[in-house]
């Protein structure tokens, strides 16, 4: 009689714990499926995004140090925006992860505001170029060579060999020229004559020179006008058109060439004087 209610109460135990297998299975199994699926498709997906974005990145000749940090970068956002939605899926309360992850992100936004605004004004830079390494420019009152540009800072390299740190922050949210972008430049000079001097022979001193030297370049034509009656000196403008890269030469070998043409044409070049009229009472 023992034996026989022993097996009917295994029995009983055999089938409830079957039922609730059963009733977990049909519940839950589903949603795992359905999240192991979901898994799968979006580890496609963040795979053939990240190797679009690195296509992009290549057709806009991204600099090299950049594109595996923000190809990791956007796979890891990616794989835990997905890793946030399984677990939604499976019945997990994602609401105070979130909100845990929110309150961290900005504590260490804000207590990194300044380096972070350096590194998103270094990927701009690095995306857009508004200048590149070997550039001469002019940023935040300094004037050199381009030598570096870093994630954080800017490096150059003054006339006189100073080196230049400058936050990419800065260098992103302000204004710049850039030297290098044109392949021609506009070399201009202002010569002074004296009151009386002949000025059609001066102007004819200036474009001579200017036609005699190769590196000048003959479209646009070379100018020179009379551009300014001046307290001590009548100013004539002149204004060359040469490659980039003979800027400076241009600049200083014109204005030697021409103090000395002035001085054996019998041309002054005047320094700023005043007359004073003494009247005897």
């Amino acid at each position: 009689m023992s034996n026989i209610k022993i097996n009917n109460m295994n029995n009983i135990n055999f089938s409830a714990w079957y039922d609730l297998a059963i009733n977990y299975a049909t519940s839950y199994g589903l949603k795992v499926l359905g999240a192991i699926i979901a898994l799968i498709i979006g580890l496609w997906l963040i795979k053939r995004i990240t190797n679009g974005f690195s296509n992009l990145m290549n057709k806009r000749k991204v600099d090299e140090s950049l594109k595996p940090f923000l190809i990791s970068l956007v796979s890891v956002l990616l794989k835990v925006l997905l890793a946030i939605s399984v677990m939604g899926m499976l019945g997990i309360e994602m609401t105070s992860f979130i909100a845990i992850l929110g309150a961290a992100g900005l504590a260490v936004g804000m207590a990194l505001s300044g380096t972070l605004q350096n590194f998103a004004g270094g990927v701009m830079i690095l995306i857009f170029k508004p200048y590149k390494v070997g550039d001469f420019i002019e940023a935040q009152g300094y004037m050199g060579v381009v030598k570096e540009i870093q994630i954080f800072n800017t490096i150059l390299t003054t006339v006189d060999n100073k080196t230049i740190i400058i936050p990419n922050g800065a260098m992103s949210n302000s204004s710049m020229t850039n030297f290098s972008t044109q392949p021609e430049r506009r070399v201009d000079f202002v010569f002074g004559i004296a009151y009386g001097d002949d000025l059609e022979k001066a102007k004819k001193i200036i474009l001579d020179i200017a036609e005699n030297d190769n590196r000048v370049l003959k479209d646009p034509a070379p100018f020179a006008r009379l551009s300014e009656l001046a307290d001590s000196s009548v100013n004539i403008s002149a204004r060359f058109w040469v490659k980039a890269a003979d800027y400076w030469d241009v600049y200083f070998d014109t204005m030697e060439k021409v103090y000395a043409e002035f001085n054996n044409n019998g041309i002054n070049i005047p320094f700023p004087q005043m007359d004073v009229h003494i009247q005897n009472s």
